[in-house]
């Protein structure tokens, strides 16, 4: 994956996890029905998502972020 499509899918998923947080923020309203879209379980996967997409993004600058394995 390249280093502007990382930053793209970065880009779109902070503003869907700011959406999100916004969202599952806000007081639930009975007259209107329950809530039929779990924001909070979206947000929590973005987050994820977000993560994982740093840790390729510091890839590309020669940072390893997984756990080396010594060989003795």
């Amino acid at each position: 994956m390249s280093l502007s499509l990382t930053l793209a899918l970065l880009a779109v998923s902070l503003a869907l996890f700011l959406f999100a947080g916004w969202r599952s923020g806000r007081p639930a309203d009975p007259v209107r029905g329950p809530r039929l879209i779990p924001w909070t379980l979206i947000c929590i996967g973005l987050a994820v998502f977000m993560l994982l997409l740093l840790a390729h993004l510091l890839s590309f600058f020669g940072i390893e972020t997984g756990q080396r394995i010594r060989t003795f």
